[in-house]
């Protein structure tokens, strides 16, 4: 794919979705650090509790992504958007409300979040389908770079933020910020424009089918999307050791503050920044398929240092910030190559139903991988199911060195 960086910096309709995602990102990081710190510092969560709340929040999310791609295939992708975002303002004035009525509970937590959670995969699959409407495919690749690029400085800032604010504030308080970020995003979403049909040429007559297939099986007969989905779906399995663990890992066992922790997690925007300017090149210099199995298989070496954090906290923070510098990088490379050529590959009308396929697969996936990741670390210990979490997330890319994925240079 040939970037076209211009075009796009001269694309009214881009940069307003551009800001948008930028606004609402700062807000997203806020909350998505929020919720498990409530959990931890106010409600007093265990590490069973830490896996189950997070397995709330990724199992409305991959219930969410059952009827989510019908949704953004059938009705208009700036309609879900925007109703996405003032959903998730809603919720974000409840919380902090509730922690000032005394009414908080682990239970309204978890439903906070999955609410959350499906108003979140709905604006991601929506956008996932929007963009390839507002760009030409030659422009996809520059396009997700440029998202990523806002959304590695939201994870740099927000995060921050969130540890000043949380270390002055409640935790709970401190979520409430997001909910002007939500609503600016919405302000932004309402003044794009319709979603003209792109420059590029029109793709070759499909067979005509009985029916609209689904989200699984449109991912499941492509030899490239295939590989991919199987990776996700391992690597959000993994994965989510890390985030059931991650923040009592931080808080409990090597004793970071929330400003530390805060800055710490902020180290891995940098690492996505990094990562997001570089996703172009690399996918130039390796193809599109050879990028997202290097890239993931480094970003699995990378994720053994945050069990190998130790001593002192500020040595401890140190390697923890190796880790997210790294591992980040890494995966939003990854991340965009993935992303690129889905859309790349697939038809536009198949896009909302795939990326459904894509969040309810993963959020299964990642429900599995809360619930034993966090009974694990009752039974094991943090430290050592992160050791675990780390080699597994260095087999999912075989999945795909195995597959024609390996030998996909063009997209």
């Amino acid at each position: 794919m040939k970037s076209d960086a211009p075009g796009l910096w001269r694309h009214p309709g881009f940069l307003k979705l551009w800001a948008a995602q930028a606004i609402s990102g700062f807000g997203a990081r806020i909350a998505r650090e929020g919720l498990p710190m409530t959990a931890v510092l106010l409600l007093r969560a265990p590490p069973a509790a830490m896996g189950a709340l997070a397995a709330v929040g990724l199992g409305a999310y991959a219930l969410g992504g059952l009827f989510a791609g019908r949704l953004a295939d059938r009705l208009p992708g700036r309609a879900l958007l925007i109703a996405a975002d003032l959903g998730r303002m809603a919720v974000t004035i409840a919380i902090p409300a509730a922690a000032l009525l005394h009414v908080l509970t682990l239970a309204g937590l978890a439903a906070a979040l999955a609410l959350m959670s499906v108003l979140t995969v709905i604006f991601d699959v929506a956008d996932h389908a929007f963009l390839p409407r507002l760009v030409t495919r030659a422009q996809l690749v520059d396009g997700n770079a440029k998202l990523a690029t806002t959304d590695s400085l939201a994870e740099v800032g927000g995060p921050a933020i969130a540890g000043g604010l949380f270390q002055l504030l409640s935790a709970p308080i401190a979520i409430a910020p997001c909910a002007l970020t939500y609503l600016a995003s919405a302000l932004f979403l309402a003044t794009l424009p319709a979603p003209r049909p792109g420059d590029d040429p029109p793709p070759p007559p499909e067979p005509p089918r009985p029916g609209r297939a689904g989200g699984l099986r449109i991912v499941l007969a492509h030899p490239l999307v295939r590989p991919i989905w199987l990776m996700a779906l391992a690597g959000d399995f993994f994965g989510w050791f890390f985030g059931a663990l991650y923040l009592l890992y931080a808080l409990d066992v090597l004793r970071l503050s929330p400003t530390m922790l805060g800055l710490t997690i902020a180290a891995g925007g940098v690492g996505a920044l990094i990562g997001a300017s570089a996703a172009p090149w690399v996918n130039r210099r390796l193809g599109a398929g050879p990028s997202i199995v290097v890239s993931g298989l480094a970003m699995g070496v990378a994720s053994f240092l945050t069990p190998l954090a130790g001593g002192a906290p500020a040595l401890a923070m140190a390697l923890l910030v190796a880790a997210q510098l790294c591992g980040d990088a890494l995966r939003t490379v990854m991340q965009i190559g993935q992303t690129s050529l889905r859309q790349a590959v697939l038809p536009l009308a198949d896009l909302g139903r795939a990326a459904g396929a894509f969040a309810t697969g993963q959020g299964l996936a990642g429900v599995a991988g809360a619930l034993v990741g966090g009974a694990l670390g009752s039974w094991l210990g943090p430290r050592e199911t992160l050791f675990l979490a780390a080699a597994g997330l260095c087999a999912a890319p075989l999945i795909g060195l195995a597959s024609p994925l390996w030998r996909a240079r063009d997209a």
